[in-house]
């Protein structure tokens, strides 16, 4: 059965995905790049963002791999794709990620703003759903041809999917750092959730902390 998986969501120690202030010109806000100098150190990271070999091998290296197999669809919100707010000031623009996204299948931005699906180079197509998560991900999974879909972001955009109940998988890697602001993950989720940690592991860099979704164990046993 396929299923929806949120990996290498990096957070710092007192909780943001991403810092203050972010832009056009800091997407990540203030500090936010220091959350994946992790990432960009392995080998996987070498290859995907800069094209070159090198880089780190171990468990870092592993997990970030671990992220792309079996996915055949990605979920994004529009801060991810870029953070612009309201009607699209520009449609020639195409996000931060240059004439080849590193994703390879479709993309399912979430917004209020409809606008044609835009194709880049590499296979990448982003689509831009205006009728909700359920819509996206309905959507995504068919894309997907019976893989995975993978939610890259941000972090709204993964709460609004846990609320919900859709995220099966969710890997959070907790770098050691303090951003001191921006934006949290974890901010007004609130208890019982219904997931639990199936894997911790640590590198000298980040913690790695994996969560499945705990199946329904259905009504509780009244004893007479």
């Amino acid at each position: 059965m396929p299923e929806l998986r949120v990996h290498n969501l990096t957070i710092s120690l007192d909780g943001y995905a991403a810092g203050p202030g972010q832009s056009t010109h800091d997407p990540m806000g203030a500090g936010g790049e220091r959350l994946h100098e992790w990432a960009l150190r392995t080998r996987a990271g070498q290859e995907q963002f800069f094209g070159r070999c090198g880089g780190e091998d171990g468990i870092d290296d592993a997990l970030w791999r671990r992220g792309d197999e079996g996915i055949g669809a990605t979920i994004m919100g529009r801060n991810m794709f870029g953070p612009v707010r309201g009607p699209w000031p520009d449609e020639s623009w195409t996000g931060w990620w240059g004439d080849e996204p590193p994703y390879h299948h479709p993309v399912f931005v979430l917004t209020h703003h409809a606008r044609p699906p835009l194709a880049m180079e590499g296979g990448t197509v982003f689509h831009f759903v205006t009728d909700g998560i359920e819509a996206a991900l309905e959507r995504a999974f068919d894309a997907a041809g019976g893989d995975d879909v993978r939610l890259g972001g941000g972090p709204a955009t993964v709460q609004a999917y846990l609320r919900a109940g859709l995220v099966d998988e969710l890997h959070v890697a907790i770098t050691p750092i303090l951003l001191g602001g921006g934006e949290r993950l974890f901010d007004g989720i609130g208890p019982g959730l219904g997931y639990e940690c199936v894997e911790l592991v640590t590198s000298p860099s980040v913690v790695h902390a994996r969560f499945r979704k705990v199946a329904p164990s259905g009504p509780p046993i009244t004893i007479p």
